[in-house]
C-alpha cells in the first residue's frame, strides 16, 4: 500500500462546483438541438434631453396656470385673516374694559393688552391678554383709536391694508360688515 505524502484531512472539505456539460444538449432521441440564438443587445435606458425639457415645460405651464387661477384667493385669505384678527383683538379689548371699567387710551394703544400700562388711567385688574400682538397679513401693526371716528361710543380697530397707509380705501376695520 502506498501512502500519499499529503493525505487529505477529513475536516477540510472543498466546495463542489457544478458546471454545465460541454457540447450541445441532446434530446431523448439522441439528436442534438440547435444552438440558442444570442440575445439581442439591450437598449440603454434613460431619457433624452428633449424628453426632459418637454416634461419641465409641461410642469412650468401647469404651475403657471395654478398661480394664475389661484391668485385672487390670496387676497381673500388675507382679508379673512385680518377680520379674524380684528375680532380676536376686539374681544380682548372688551375683556380689558370689563376688568377695569375703561378701554386703554389711544396713547397706551394695543400694547396695554401685552404689558401693563404705566400711564393714567392705570388698570386695577390688569392681566396679559396676549403674549404678543398679532400683525396684519402685510406685516404691519393694527391701528387702534379710542373714541373711534367710525365708532364714537367705542373704538376703531383696523388694518391699513396692502398699501400700509391709514385712511385709504383698502383699510379693513371693525366698523365694516363681515358679510360681503
Amino acid at each position: 500500500m502506498t501512502s500519499h505524502p499529503h493525505p487529505r484531512r477529513p475536516t477540510e472539505t472543498q466546495p463542489i462546483t457544478l458546471r454545465p456539460a460541454k457540447g450541445r444538449p441532446r434530446t431523448a432521441g439522441g439528436h442534438t438541438q440547435p444552438a440558442p440564438k444570442p440575445a439581442p443587445a439591450k437598449k440603454q435606458g434613460g431619457f433624452t434631453l428633449l424628453e426632459i425639457m418637454l416634461v419641465v415645460m409641461i410642469i412650468a405651464l401647469l404651475g403657471g396656470a395654478a398661480i394664475y387661477y389661484m391668485g385672487g384667493n390670496v387676497g381673500i385669505a388675507q382679508e379673512t385673516r385680518t377680520r379674524s384678527d380684528l375680532q380676536s383683538i376686539s374681544t380682548q379689548l372688551k375683556l380689558y374694559q370689563a376688568l377695569n371699567g375703561f378701554l386703554p387710551t389711544t396713547e397706551q394703544g394695543l400694547a396695554a393688552l401685552v404689558t401693563k400700562p404705566t400711564t393714567d388711567p392705570k388698570p386695577k385688574q390688569w392681566r396679559s391678554l396676549f403674549d404678543k400682538l398679532p400683525q396684519d397679513p402685510w406685516n404691519s401693526d393694527y391701528n387702534y383709536v379710542v373714541p373711534g371716528k367710525h365708532n364714537p361710543n367705542s373704538f376703531d380697530l383696523f388694518s391699513s391694508g396692502s398699501d400700509r397707509k391709514a385712511g385709504t380705501a383698502d383699510d379693513i376695520g371693525n366698523w365694516e360688515s363681515t358679510t360681503p
